[in-house]
């Protein structure tokens, strides 16, 4: 059997239209070669447990996901992976192999990450990712500022649950993510860039509507609906008005937007932080709109990295440009 504990004895990394090529001397001395892309599809095929699942994550077929790791398997003298019709079982030696190279991989993209920011400017390919909490009224004030300002910028951007990014940024699989505290970013860097409160949403036939601040314990009987478990902002909620999670709401929902609407329908009322205002309620003559007067601010927005991120100047003009964007936003 080859050993890959592999002392590695050099490390090529030739960032060539981003094939990067790692070399290895095994125990045997044998030169192995491998790519950044192989590495990506066992990392992916160790995720999904899944041949056909890490094929349409990477955008290839489930053939040549096959093929590639058969050939990393033969490559390496080693079986990463038992494999049948049922399922798929990383093997022992695999784990091992597999956890070294998401190191590769990681301290690859921080070489390349480091030549792309020593501009210091945005003019290069950055991966973010943003909560559906806030994307929907954080990216329309942000993103034509952005393109206009750094036309150069490529930024690819994902919407997902706080603990889906979070771990997608340890894993280097984003640059960066977008998310509302308190959370949980034990082992990352967060920015803090906008803070804010929130606001209780009612139809205007509702007893408290009309008043400009209403308090926690007002909304104790006023039918409040939440979105449902796995938000981090029904969280937010819950800690903001001191809430127990266990109480007893009449409706919950995935978006902020089908509460609104059911708010409209008269079915309850709810609570949306400010970003969110203007899109969701607007003009909407039949609803009513009242500051929540607890201690605050009811939530924060940050911008969290790894804590090795080597673009850290991209970071802080980002940071700059969003309060920046925001503080306008705030002045309409």
């Amino acid at each position: 059997m080859v050993l890959i504990s592999l002392q590695i004895l050099y490390v090529l990394v030739n960032i060539i239209k981003k094939n990067v090529i790692f070399g290895f001397i095994n125990d045997k001395n044998l030169k192995i070669m491998l790519t950044l892309k192989q590495i990506d599809y066992a990392l992916a095929v160790a995720k999904n447990l899944h041949f056909k699942k890490a094929a349409d994550e990477c955008f290839i077929s489930p053939s040549t996901m096959s093929n590639a790791i058969t050939e990393l398997e033969l490559q390496l003298g080693v079986k990463i992976f038992e494999r049948s019709n049922k399922k798929v079982i990383v093997t022992n030696l695999g784990q091992e192999i597999l956890s070294k190279a998401k190191k590769i991989k990681l301290e690859v993209q921080n070489i390349h990450e480091l030549v792309q920011h020593n501009s210091g400017n945005l003019n290069h390919s950055i991966s973010i990712g943003i909560i559906p909490t806030i994307s929907p009224y954080f990216l329309p004030i942000i993103l034509p500022k952005l393109q206009k300002e750094f036309s150069n910028l490529k930024l690819k951007v994902e919407e997902g649950q706080s603990q889906v990014l979070t771990n997608k940024v340890k894993e280097g699989d984003l640059d960066m993510a977008i998310l509302a505290l308190p959370y949980d970013v034990q082992d990352l860097h967060s920015f803090k860039f906008w803070e804010e409160d929130f606001f209780w949403v009612s139809h205007r036939k509702n007893k408290n509507a009309g008043k400009s601040e209403v308090s926690a314990s007002e909304l104790e009987h006023s039918e409040l609906m939440l979105l449902e478990d796995g938000h981090c902002l029904k969280d937010h909620i819950l800690d903001a008005c001191n809430i127990s999670s266990s109480s007893q709401y009449s409706l919950k929902a995935s978006s902020l937007n089908t509460l609104i609407q059911l708010v409209k329908g008269e079915m309850g009322t709810t609570l949306v932080p400010k970003m969110a205002l203007k899109e969701l309620v607007g003009n909407k003559k039949d609803l009513s709109v009242s500051h929540l007067n607890e201690p605050g601010p009811h939530r924060e927005i940050a911008l969290i990295t790894r804590s090795n991120y080597a673009g850290m100047e991209s970071v802080k003009l980002l940071l700059n440009f969003f309060k920046k964007s925001l503080k306008e936003f705030n002045k309409d």
